[in-house]
């Protein structure tokens, strides 16, 4: 039986260590928390989402639905665990975290061909190997894999939002409901922080005003001649953003379309969105609100907001240095280094972003490290789907101009003929050739 190691027990690793497991291989999973912790995870489980709890849209004609109806096809562990643990979300697929990493855990350690291995990795190991460990690669293992790469990591700065108590959000101010219409059924799953005119312009220049946390950008190393950094351009700080236009807010996280405040009948000139975080609906996230912010100033700030008066926090937002390897100059699209046909790379550290593209490179990893040890082609889906199109991005894409990708059908080649009509429709056809042409592969792929 083939020796595997997985280093990182994240949604990558994670994923990877069972889709090789359950193709026979033995797989040891390397996590080194909690004797090495990270000053961003909170626990010691498997797969602890650390951002948001939300893994996006399922309606099937959008860009992260045709992935997770790819990974569903494809028999994805951690997206069954995930539908396991969801909590209210209109068309978005929201867990609770707690239950979704417990359920993550329990499949991973009962696994009979898993062995999961608490200690830090701090070189690369030998043989079959796939890295996963994430953002928040520890120092050793990241030098290490510069050593072996012959590339320092790129590097930028991440943040998350804060989450509040729902007992101190003022329902008096705030009301229920989704943003989204038109799709399904309106429900009640948001709880909505509404601002007028001048609610909302007091709460920006207060915004951008506020102390933030220094960020040391020199440590953010260069690769051929580029320097990353030092926001990731899919997660701005809300305070970096609204510094882009005192409308920046309004046309973005904040804007009010699909929602009307019961009170007055009419559309809020902003709306703050709360999400529920956790299955017993005790704690709200934040939409959008990931911020740099001073704990002091975040409590002071955000408690402008209509309905936050007088929040509570359970956690506040923060800001944490992630790393990334150039894959576009070191891996195939199949995720194995280009020097080292047995190391593969998944999960963010290789060039995606979104826990769903984190589970979507885990997985083929996995699958492809079980064909490599069986003799058999490695797996490189067409571009035509998601998962392909994210592979061929992170591995293709100009590196002067490279982060992490999430799911978005730009990515994808253009349809071959054109659609007349909106969005939906254009959705639609993206949709039906993905799905067509991933059955067309599997029922080709090589054995």
């Amino acid at each position: 039986m083939t020796n595997l190691a997985v280093v990182g027990g994240g949604l990558a690793g994670c994923e990877a260590a069972w889709q090789a497991a359950e193709r026979g291989l033995k797989v040891s999973l390397y996590e080194m928390r909690p004797h090495r912790t990270t000053g961003t995870h909170a626990t010691a489980d498997l797969a602890e989402l650390v951002c948001s709890n939300s893994m996006g849209s399922t309606l099937p004609y959008r860009a992260s639905g045709l992935l997770k109806s790819e990974l569903a096809r494809l028999g994805s562990l951690l997206l069954e665990c995930a539908q396991g643990a969801t909590v209210p979300a209109g068309t978005a697929l929201a867990v609770d975290r707690a239950r979704f990493s417990e359920l993550v855990t329990e499949r991973i350690e009962n696994h009979p061909r898993i062995q999961v291995l608490r200690q830090e990795v701090t070189r690369i190991p030998d043989g079959l190997c796939i890295i996963a460990s994430g953002p928040l690669t520890s120092d050793a293992l990241a030098q290490s894999i510069a050593e072996v790469t012959g590339e320092t990591n790129l590097a930028f700065f991440d943040a998350i939002s804060p989450i509040v108590t729902a007992e101190a959000i003022d329902l008096t101010v705030a009301f229920r409901g989704s943003r989204l219409r038109g799709h399904q059924a309106v429900n009640d799953d948001y709880i909505n922080c509404p601002l007028d005119r001048t609610q909302y312009y007091e709460f920006v220049d207060c915004l951008v005003q506020a102390e933030r946390f220094p960020l040391r950008t020199a440590e953010a190393p260069i690769v051929s001649g580029v320097r990353a950094g030092p926001y990731f351009e899919g997660c701005l700080p809300i305070e970096v953003l609204a510094e882009r236009g005192r409308d920046a807010l309004a046309f973005g996280p904040l804007r009010p379309v699909g929602l009307r405040d019961p009170r007055t009948g009419k559309r809020p000139f902003a709306i703050v969105q709360l999400r529920q975080d956790n299955l017993a609906g005790t704690l709200y996230n934040m939409v959008g609100f990931q911020t740099n912010l001073m704990q002091g100033e975040q409590k002071r700030v955000f408690r402008l907001i209509p309905g936050l008066q007088n929040a509570e926090f359970a956690r506040y937002g923060q800001m944490h240095r992630n790393t990334y390897i150039a894959a576009p100059c070191l891996l195939h699209p199949t995720l194995q280094f280009r020097d080292r046909t047995d190391l593969l790379f998944a999960g963010q550290i290789m060039g995606v972003e979104g826990y769903m593209g984190n589970i979507a490179t885990g997985l083929l990893a996995g699958v492809n490290a079980a064909r490599l040890a069986q003799g058999d082609t490695p797996w490189e889906l067409p571009p035509t789907t998601m998962i392909g199109a994210l592979c061929h991005y992170a591995t293709h894409a100009d590196l002067r101009d490279f982060q992490p990708m999430k799911a978005n059908y730009g990515i994808l080649p253009a349809l071959e003929t054109g659609i007349h009509g909106g969005k939906l429709d254009r959705g639609k056809a993206y949709t039906d050739r993905a799905m067509a042409d991933l059955e067309t592969y599997l029922a080709l792929a090589p054995a």
